[in-house]
C-alpha cells in the first residue's frame, strides 16, 4: 500500500507553515496602508457612523490585531490566539464595512476566513 504523501511529517509541517502564511497574507498586506495612511483610514472609519476619537482607538487596535494575530498564527506555538486576534479584527471589520450597505463577494470572502481561523481556533494542538 502506498503511503500517503500526507502522512510525512516534514511535508506536513511545511503544508501547516504554508497554509498559515497563505491565510495570513491578506491581513500582513493591510497592515502598511493602516499605519501610513492612518488619518485617511480614520476619516473613511468615521464615515460609517463612529465619531472620530472611537474611530481612531479602533484603528490602532485593528492594527494591533494585525500585528499579533499575524505574528501568533504564523511563528507562536499557540496559534489558538493569532486566530483569535485575526478574528477580533475581521469580524467587527465584515459587519461594520461590509453588511451595511451589504458587499455580497466581500462578506463571503471574509466568511471563509472567519470560517478558516475558527477552524485553526479549535484544532488541537501537535
Amino acid at each position: 500500500m502506498q503511503k500517503s504523501i500526507f502522512k510525512n511529517k516534514r511535508i506536513k509541517s511545511f503544508l501547516d507553515f504554508f497554509s498559515r502564511l497563505s491565510i495570513t497574507a491578506l491581513f500582513i498586506s493591510a497592515i502598511p496602508g493602516k499605519i501610513n495612511n492612518f488619518s485617511k483610514t480614520v476619516e473613511y472609519i468615521s464615515s460609517k457612523g463612529i465619531p472620530d476619537q472611537i474611530s481612531s482607538i479602533l484603528l490602532v487596535g485593528a492594527i494591533i490585531c494585525l500585528i499579533l494575530g499575524s505574528g501568533f498564527f504564523i511563528f507562536g506555538e499557540n496559534q489558538k490566539i493569532g486566530s483569535v486576534f485575526l478574528l477580533l479584527f475581521i469580524i467587527p471589520t465584515t459587519i461594520i464595512f461590509h453588511v451595511f450597505p451589504f458587499h455580497q463577494r466581500a462578506v463571503l470572502i471574509n466568511l471563509g476566513f472567519i470560517g478558516g481561523l475558527i477552524i485553526a481556533a479549535l484544532r488541537e494542538p501537535k
